[in-house]
Parts: C-alpha cells; structure tokens; sequence
C-alpha cells in the first residue's frame, strides 16, 4: 500500500494523516475515470476495502468501504503524530476543550486549577 492508498483508507474512514480520531463514516465515492478510482479499486483486490455499484445517491459512482482489514492497516501504517511543544499541546488542548473561552482564558484557568491542585491557591 502506497500513502495515497493509506490517505484513501484514512479518509473514508474520518481519519487524520496519522490514523487519529473516532470512525464516523466508512464510505469514498468515486467513479472510473477519476483520480482515485485505480487506487480504490487496487485495496479492493487486496482485501483491504469492498465496492458496490453506484446509485442515485452517489451519483452513479461507485461506493467503496474500508473492511476490518482495512482498518487494521491503516492503524499499522499510519505514522506516528509529530511531538508537540507543550505550549503546542496547550493549545490543541485548548481546540478540543470546546467552550467559549479565548486561549489566555484558558491558560489563565488551567494555571489556575494547577495552582489549586498543587495546594498554592
């Protein structure tokens, strides 16, 4: 498998480049003649995705799944997430926390909830 091939698998799966986050689909929809359709239609030949015939709601192309093995694949060749600084990881953390706070509002709570942990607040 190529990283095209893997980027495939990645995507119909709801993946970043390095395999993370949750399966919310598993489908790519792509008809002959387009850019991936020799590379989907290869992992179908090696067991790593399924296709069935396209409709009116896909347009006509043709729909492709990721199989278990499949997904397997892509959690042995997905690379591993680049080391994040820890002011980096502060604001990934920050992304994912989902308030309506700014990012010095939540450093500012964060340092604050360290300080009380630590017993100086």
């Amino acid at each position: 498998m190529d990283a095209k091939q893997l980027h495939i698998l990645q995507h119909s799966l709801g993946l970043d480049e390095y395999g993370r986050g949750t399966f919310y689909r598993n489908h790519f929809v792509t008809g002959e003649g387009s850019k991936d359709h020799a590379d989907c239609m290869a992992l179908v030949r090696v067991g790593l995705m399924t296709v069935r015939t396209g409709n009116a709601l896909s347009g006509g192309d043709e729909v492709f799944r990721v199989t278990d093995a499949g997904k397997a694949a892509v959690a042995e060749h997905s690379p591993s997430p680049p080391k994040l600084t820890r002011s980096q990881q502060n604001y990934q953390d920050w992304l994912n926390y989902d308030s309506s706070l700014s990012f010095i509002e939540y450093v500012k709570m964060k340092s604050h909830l360290r300080a009380k942990e630590a017993g100086r607040a």
